[in-house]
């Protein structure tokens, strides 16, 4: 690896992945990658769930249209550094956080990651063992819980996609992008299908755009907008962070712009529209209301199109999970120790992780759950606005690719021992207003908008305290004699 190095590189901080890298993705590939995120079990869920706020259609598409253009807003911000450098997105916490301090934004992304990732895998193993006991049901009998909470044939799911998901990885990014290439457009063609089965089974007039069972107006509707608008940021917000991970690679910013704007607003419409249609028209199809897509998939009558459904939405799954919960580990857990963590080693210790904290029982137990994402979430909002008012207001979109690997105490962004210890202060204290938010009973009407209170309080607080040192550190050298 030290042969390798560039002239003045640490390889304390340096690896062939970590470092710049050519830049040959266009537009689609940023669009696939948006597809990929957006076209998965949870997705159709969480799209068919702001239906079910009780508003109307067309509050519901306000909500999502304003929701996804602030997402896209904020993956444009955060993906012109990441583009500008050609490096991911733990080497560009050391702009702000130090070259030795971005590791502290790396682990908490790396660590959400995780758990994320072995909760989407289950749910995708779940989801496929019950397309499996539709052509095997004898198989029933290894469905009950066995070994750590999940059963014998939940084991072989699990595991059986989790070597799917390592195999595909493994064979490295140019295979990742080629393969969200194709799976965003295939599940997107079974989500026709599936929407236009269900129309010519239930009828047109059956298929309903509200999905709740009440139905709210005036400020109580205006209210349930603004959630939902700040539940779309939220939901999104894990694989914006790191979405420079992707936008690297991109031979532009326009690319990546025009990439966004297809795969964000335009894209996400067209999925949650077509999400509610097969939703609603499982009522009157199925004689209940599914939220699955598997489960609805399940109960055609038709062999192949089981097949085919069951297929295309474990592969949609397979693509959120990469791109969002295992390439980003990879690069979060390389950046510890570049020298001896390969990007592929990253990842695969994020994947083993997975294992280890058993996401079924995490998953099955809706309190430890919710308090542990949301503690590791309260993260999220603060590092946006610390990484954003860092290279946008202090560094005024300049950097030093040189200086983002360079290890001595004369380098660019040491700081203080390789650590800016003002970043972490700034993290510190919008971190505690979450955690705050989320334990404390009285303050919990603002959970919903902890992403926001974090960025914002986060920034602003990095951006007082950046400005409050820089003005004392220059105050004696404008005066050495001590003149008035």
């Amino acid at each position: 690896m030290s042969k390798q190095l560039p002239n003045g590189y640490s390889p304390r901080l340096y690896n062939e992945d970590l470092g710049p890298l050519p830049q040959k993705w266009n537009w689609y590939n940023i669009f696939a990658f948006w597809m990929s995120d957006v076209h998965s079990v949870g997705g159709y869920v969480f799209a068919a769930s702001l239906f079910a706020l009780g508003l109307a259609s067309w509050q519901v598409l306000i909500a999502l249209l304003g929701g996804i253009c602030i997402v896209q807003l904020i993956a444009n911000l955060v993906a012109r550094p990441s583009q500008q450098a050609a490096v991911p997105y733990p080497v560009i916490c050391r702009l702000a956080f130090g070259v030795f301090g971005a590791n502290i934004p790396a682990v908490i992304r790396g660590l959400i990651a995780v758990a994320w990732y072995g909760i989407q895998t289950y749910l995708a193993s779940s989801a496929l063992i019950i397309v499996v006991l539709r052509f095997f049901p004898s198989m029933q009998a290894y469905a009950e819980p066995q070994f750590a909470g999940l059963s014998y044939l939940g084991w072989f799911g699990f595991l059986g996609l989790w070597c799917v998901q390592a195999l595909v990885f493994w064979t490295g990014m140019d295979s990742i992008r080629r393969f969200i290439d194709w799976a965003g457009p295939v599940v997107y063609a079974v989500m026709f299908l599936l929407a236009g089965w269900i129309v010519w089974k239930a009828g047109w007039s059956n298929i309903s755009f509200t999905l709740a069972g009440k139905s709210l107006s005036g400020w109580q509707a205006v209210g349930q907008v603004i959630v939902a608008t700040a539940l779309v940021v939220s939901y999104f917000s894990g694989p914006t962070l790191n979405f420079g991970d992707f936008s690297r690679y991109c031979r532009s910013m326009s690319d990546v712009r025009r990439g966004n704007f297809w795969g964000l607003p335009v894209n996400f419409l067209a999925f949650s529209l077509v999400t509610v249609v097969i939703v609603s028209g499982t009522l009157p199809v199925f004689g209940e209301m599914l939220h699955d897509p598997i489960a609805t998939v399940a109960r055609i009558d038709n062999d192949v199109a089981v097949l085919l459904g069951a297929f295309a939405f474990v592969t949609a799954t397979i693509g959120i999970n990469i791109v969002a919960n295992f390439v980003s580990p990879a690069f979060d857990f390389a950046n510890v120790a570049p020298s001896k963590i390969s990007w592929r080693a990253g990842g695969m210790i994020a994947a083993v992780a997975s294992i280890f904290i058993t996401p079924w029982n995490l998953f099955n137990n809706p309190e430890v759950i919710h308090y542990t994402l949301d503690v590791l979430a309260a993260f999220i909002g603060p590092l946006f606005g610390i990484l954003l008012a860092d290279y946008y207001l202090i560094k005024k979109q300049h950097i030093d690719v040189d200086a983002l690997f360079n290890d001595g105490p004369s380098g660019r962004y040491y700081y203080s021992g390789g650590i800016n210890w003002t970043a972490v202060k700034a993290m510190i204290a919008a971190t505690l207003v979450g955690v705050a938010i989320t334990f404390t009973p009285v303050l919990q009407p603002m959970a919903n908008f902890a992403w926001f209170t974090g960025c914002l309080l986060g920034g602003a607080l990095y951006f007082a305290l950046a400005r409050r040192e820089s003005i004392l550190q220059r105050g004696p050298s404008l005066n050495p004699a001590g003149q008035a």
